[in-house]
């Protein structure tokens, strides 16, 4: 029934910018925490940033705080991840994932995550 489609992925110069969109169908936004996660070749997939159910609380790995944003439009049962100062450290699959009883404790944590997302690339070069 749910079903979550990332688009914003491609190639970009290392400082450069890009922003990922995460379209949920088949349910309403509102009711899931949203969560973006990535995984390179080779490694656990990991956690990047997450948004409570009303946008009021955001959550973000080290290694991207203060670099990246996310944010939510429930309106358009869509959630965003801006992404700034691009490393070649942040490429990967991007994933977003929706959790339906999200807290606090469970938005970091991928194996509490319900739905996700096919994935999108992102490439970062020297």
């Amino acid at each position: 029934q749910v079903q979550l489609v990332e688009s914003g992925g491609g190639l970009v110069q290392a400082g450069g910018s890009l922003r990922l969109s995460c379209a949920m169908s088949g349910r309403t936004l509102s009711i899931y925490g949203m969560g973006w996660f990535r995984q390179a070749p080779g490694k656990e997939r990991e956690f990047v940033a997450a948004i409570s159910r009303s946008g009021s609380s955001t959550y973000y790995s080290d290694s991207v705080k203060g670099r990246f944003t996310i944010s939510r439009d429930n309106a358009k049962n869509t959630v965003y991840l801006q992404m700034n100062s691009l490393k070649p450290e942040d490429t990967a699959v991007y994933y977003c994932a929706a959790d339906r009883w999200a807290s606090a404790a469970t938005l970091s944590q991928s194996n509490e995550y319900d739905y996700w997302g096919q994935g999108t690339q992102v490439t970062v070069s020297q």
